[in-house]
């Protein structure tokens, strides 16, 4: 059978895409590689979210190409957010690339590759010069559903588990209802049945994703069904941590907080993206609340759950932000001593409201801003960490660094790729998947360093 080699660029919720189309290439028999000289076809999962991701998706593309000329590439093909909004300049402008899947055609990528290099039982390959394969259904269909098979390229031990896709809230500055379209739920059913397949192929954390997890189930059941769904994932044996990210702040309810008080398995972490603190920002951007509002809900979320940690994003330069505004907003960071906190500058993206919004502000002072911000967190972060030094924690083991003889995990207060993580000795072998007792004896900005506790038991 053939060789693919596949690349994923952008978030988590596009990782999960990808993830189901390896799945359905490997069970159609196709052989995954990860170097280039090796693959007779290139899959590109791309990102164009801001202008930096649309830039590294488009080099990614050139660079691929090349392999045509040099080694035994014979299919190019384009998925994902890229292809679902430039398909038709792609086509035009980008003669290398074979075929362009949307962002609701990933199931065809079988079929598309079956053609591009003449499987048995397919219609002869596509010759060089001609037209690419287009197959880009509308961005509103209904999400097909959940292939049985798919390729975790997380470690076995960690899983992502998108539960909606799209989103209504038409923010002023965001393109994602443009190339994702409508928010569309997955059936509870068929999400059970995804958990319970990754849970059983080694999952000991599932993490909820969605452009917006706290509206989950409103359009398929008529109310916000996260809480429910929830209980019933920690019915799963052998899951021990669920994780929910991009829960918007206006949408978390008192249910959703009575089920991670109750529930042992969520884990007290919530990932609620405000983009700012400002009333007038917040509306310029169309969010849908406001700052006293935003003040509420953090000060209630800490008292009902005294050991949650919470994590936002924020933008900087957004058409219209004055000193003043930024000022107070570097006022809220300090107020709020968010957990974890991530700063991107404004992108004006094309075709959105914010775009050709007045008062542009120069990309060096969303710069100034956005490091501002940072070192005002750095700031709060590290007196966060030091802050646990001595306390005892399970920690998940993700991998083992040999030259430093020392391993490499994370807490229930971290999340992959996006916050700090732990380094752990250990006098025993460990494996990736353990979830072990660690007492922190170290700090820095952002990471943690401890000893594993080899006792029975111990408290956290």
């Amino acid at each position: 059978m053939k060789n693919v080699l596949f690349i994923s660029l952008g978030c988590d919720k596009n990782l999960v895409d990808s993830e189901k189309m390896l799945g359905l290439l490997s069970e159609r028999g196709y052989t995954i590689v990860e170097d280039e000289a090796e693959a007779d076809a290139i899959v590109i999962n791309t990102c164009c979210f801001i202008h930096d991701a649309k830039e590294e998706s488009i080099e990614t593309i050139l660079e691929m190409a090349s392999w045509k000329e040099k080694g035994r590439l014979q299919a190019l093909v384009i998925t994902g957010c890229l292809a679902q909004r430039y398909k038709d300049e792609i086509a035009a402008e980008l003669p290398e690339v074979d075929a362009v899947i949307g962002t609701s055609g990933y199931t065809e990528i079988v079929p598309v590759l079956d053609k591009l290099l003449k499987v048995s039982g397919t219609e002869e390959a596509q010759t060089d010069g001609e037209c690419p394969l287009v197959y880009c259904p509308s961005i509103d269909l209904l999400p097909p559903s959940l292939p049985d098979k798919r390729m975790v390229t997380t470690g076995a031990y960690t899983a992502y588990l998108k539960i909606a896709e799209g989103c209504n809230k038409r923010c002023t500055y965001c393109v994602i209802p443009y190339i994702r379209g409508r928010y569309r739920s997955f059936p509870v059913e068929d999400l059970l049945k995804e958990a319970e397949r990754l849970v059983v192929g080694g999952a000991r954390e599932l993490i909820l994703i969605a452009q917006e997890t706290t509206v989950y189930g409103v359009d398929l059941y008529g109310r916000k069904m996260l809480p429910e769904l929830l209980r019933k994932l920690c019915r799963l044996e052998g899951l021990d941590w669920i994780r929910i990210l991009y829960c918007y702040p206006e949408e978390i309810t008192d249910e959703l907080i009575q089920v991670m008080k109750e529930e042992k398995k969520v884990c007290h972490y919530l990932d609620i993206p405000i983009q700012h603190s400002e009333d007038a920002i917040l509306k310029r951007m169309g969010r849908r609340t406001n700052r006293a509002e935003l003040t509420a809900l953090i000060e209630k979320l800490r008292k009902e759950i005294p050991d949650i940690i919470l994590r936002t994003t924020l933008i900087t330069g957004f058409p219209g932000e004055t000193e003043e505004d930024f000022a107070q907003m570097a006022a809220f960071v300090e107020e709020m001593q968010f957990d974890r906190l991530g700063v991107f500058t404004y992108s004006p993206e094309e075709g959105t409201k914010a775009a050709v919004m007045e008062d542009q502000i120069d990309e060096e002072v969303k710069e100034a801003r956005r490091d501002h911000i940072m070192e005002l967190q750095q700031d709060i972060s590290a007196a966060a960490a030091s802050a646990m030094v001595g306390r005892e924690m399970s920690v998940l083991i993700e991998g083992y660094l040999y030259e430093e003889d020392i391993y490499v995990g994370r807490t229930y207060m971290d999340a992959p790729k996006v916050d700090g993580n732990v380094f752990v000795r250990s006098e025993e072998e460990m494996i990736s998947g353990d979830i072990v007792p660690v007492r922190i004896t170290g700090a820095s900005e952002y990471d943690l360093m401890g000893d594993v506790i080899y006792e029975d038991e111990f408290t956290e």
